[in-house]
């Protein structure tokens, strides 16, 4: 047999070893000697899709039509119906015709803006601790170059952009930013939203704004967008977080017609769009929206995370490991208790005795001694999780 030497393409070496890697394979250990686990590590929902949309989806895809090819762009009415949305949720208007375009889940939006605009040695501002795609399935894949932004308690998980060497201003083409934060919790005011624009404006790149929580809040606090502030930069989001969505790939990134396009002339060539059907089964969905308080289905959504996240903060503390609520998402982001040493040593601990929580270090360099609990297990789950912890506190 004829051997081929493969060897991958160089931007491949600049991604860094999977972290996940060792603790899948330490799960799949414990799973073989029958410790049953309790998941409170990835951020996919656990609650059912609503019914309202499942309904209208198999009303949709049973009709002929909507088993076409679709636009890569988004159907138009698909892009009408988040043009609406924008508009009651937050008071902006949209042209459905240049500035709004459908992604197959933020995720593809946030890697396809980057092949968009960013050239070979391109400098990209990238949060950290934050989502993954950021830094590596976006920047390094596009052979940009990423600087991180250090986000720190003491600055309420906020990039603290005085500390932005000027030269790395004058050399960005993009910023990333996402708040409600993954994997923080943290929220960001208009004020700094405002502080964020004037700063990208100033030094001429544009803001990606990651906006998938932007629906999962607490209490009275109501998540803005950016482009309330500036129209010059895109937004991103999906159904995904919103309706329990997370499998069908459906979102959308509006603004900055420009942008818009670029990211269209990308999408055009590598894909043939969302299915018709599920776009409009999240049409129902977001036409439930009537003002920026949100519709009964997400409401109950929330309240439920609620009282997870209640549950969950309340039993940490008690057992004296110091843990704050967040603000918003269904994340609670917390340094790893007192006497511990490493994050990535301490989760392994926790999935000895079947509680499988994220490393903070799987976010970044800036997440070590942090670890992150996803509220996707019901609250019986996670309070037998609770006695399970104090095991090993």
């Amino acid at each position: 047999m004829l051997v081929i030497k493969i060897e991958y393409a160089e931007r491949i070496g600049r991604l860094p070893k999977y972290i996940f890697a060792a603790i899948e394979e330490f799960k799949e250990k414990k799973k073989r000697e029958g410790i049953d686990l309790i998941s409170l590590g990835i951020g996919d929902p656990d609650l059912d899709t609503p019914s309202i949309i499942v309904d209208e989806l198999v009303k949709q895809v049973r009709n002929p039509d909507n088993q076409k090819y679709p636009t890569s762009m988004g159907e138009f009415v698909y892009r009408e119906a988040v043009a609406r949305w924008y508009e009651v949720r937050f008071g902006l208007k949209f042209d459905p015709e240049t500035e709004i375009s459908h992604v197959m889940g933020g995720k593809e939006g946030v890697a396809n803006i980057a092949r968009a605009f960013i050239n070979p040695g391109d400098t990209v501002l990238c949060p950290n601790p934050g989502y993954p795609v950021y830094e590596n399935g976006a920047t390094k894949l596009c052979d940009g170059n990423p600087f991180l932004m250090p986000l720190k308690k003491e600055n309420n998980f906020l990039p603290d952009f005085e500390k932005i060497d000027r030269n790395i201003l004058k050399k960005a083409k993009m910023m990333y930013l996402n708040y409600p934060n993954n994997p923080t919790g943290a929220i960001a005011t208009k004020e700094f939203l405002k502080e964020a624009t004037d700063l990208a404006e100033d030094n001429n790149f544009f803001i990606v704004y990651d906006n998938p929580y932007s629906e999962f809040t607490f209490n009275d606090y109501i998540a803005p967008s950016l482009l309330q502030i500036s129209d010059a930069h895109v937004e991103i989001n999906s159904a995904s977080k919103m309706f329990n969505m997370t499998g069908f790939r459906c979102g959308w990134v509006a603004g900055n017609k420009d942008i818009i396009s670029g990211l269209r002339n990308i999408k055009s060539q590598i894909d043939s769009g969302g299915s018709i059907f599920i776009q409009k089964a999240v049409i129902k969905g977001l036409g439930l929206y009537n003002s920026e308080k949100k519709p009964d289905i997400v409401a109950k959504i929330m309240k439920i995370y609620e009282e997870r996240r209640d549950l969950l903060i309340k039993g940490l503390n008690e057992m004296g490991w110091i843990t704050e609520k967040p603000g918003a998402t269904f994340y609670v982001w917390t340094s790893i208790p007192e006497g511990e040493k490493d994050d990535m040593e301490f989760v392994k601990k926790l999935i000895n005795v079947g509680v499988v929580i994220t490393p903070g270090v799987g976010f970044g360099e800036f997440g070590k001694g942090f670890v992150r609990f996803a509220l996707t297990q019901p609250v019986e789950r996670i309070k037998e999780a609770l006695d399970r912890i104090k095991q090993v506190i």
